[in-house]
């Protein structure tokens, strides 16, 4: 089993620390997004968390599951208004399997990249088409890596710097890793945590998705649908399950 690194210590913070993805203008494209999808009114979602996107999708009449590996973000969904309404099932998503098939799965806001080796993440991509109808597609958000904006020789990019929290991500080309780093003041007190991810291209996993039997349908610099394009500083990708016949 991986390591959690979204116990207690970051469960009892997330929304609050994360609270500009909960605005209305952040969830609202990404639920429109995917109830578009959501053909048959089912839905999977890879790394539930704390049901930021699970929620009001559900309240949109879509049947959520969602797989997470922190026992304490899902507990912080389950005490949450409308909540009983979501089925949750605790494990990897990368392996973990539940019963059913859905018409539509996600993962959102870079939550790919928690799995640390090519291998998980290639698992990830067998395990969705196991679990999709026929036609039916996976959708991931996820970050480009910054390298371009990296001088020659150093490894640390900031991603957020204000008068209470900092962010620094670590990279290690090498591998194709970093390490993303977070310090805040939480009651005058410094508070740290540090997590492992690795960074994944957009052709690398539409390569992943072939090997699962999906093939690209779109790509999108966001959720509103604007165009991907070289300047474009994430991805909202949609692969579709295919038949062998059709990825001949």
């Amino acid at each position: 089993m991986p390591r959690d690194y979204f116990g207690e210590h970051v469960a009892a913070r997330y929304d609050e620390t994360s609270a500009d993805m909960f605005e209305a203008a952040e969830v609202e494209p990404v639920v429109n997004f995917l109830a578009e999808l959501a053909t048959d009114g089912s839905a999977l979602e890879l790394g539930i968390g704390t049901g930021r996107i699970a929620l009001p999708l559900s309240q949109r009449g879509i049947r959520v599951h969602g797989i997470d590996l922190s026992e304490a973000m899902v507990a912080r969904l389950q005490a949450k208004p409308g909540a009983e309404q979501i089925g949750v099932t605790v494990g990897d998503f990368a392996t973990t399997t539940v019963e059913g098939r859905f018409s539509v799965a996600y993962l959102v806001f870079n939550t790919i990249m928690n799995l640390t080796t090519q291998d998980e993440q290639v698992a990830c991509f067998h395990n969705v088409a196991s679990h999709l109808q026929p036609g039916g597609c996976f959708v991931v958000e996820v970050s480009i890596p910054d390298l371009q904006r990296l001088p020659p020789g150093e490894t640390v990019r900031p991603f957020t710097v204000s008068a209470t929290r900092l962010g620094f991500d670590e990279y290690d080309v090498a591998a194709q890793g970093l390490i993303s780093h977070h310090y805040w003041i939480d009651d005058g007190k410094l508070e740290t945590v540090s997590m492992p991810f690795r960074y994944v291209w957009p052709a690398e996993l539409d390569l992943m998705a072939r090997l699962a039997g999906m093939s690209l349908r779109e790509r999108w610099s966001d959720w509103k649908r604007e165009p991907f394009t070289s300047d474009s500083r994430e991805h909202v990708s949609v692969w579709e399950k295919t038949t062998p016949q059709a990825m001949k």
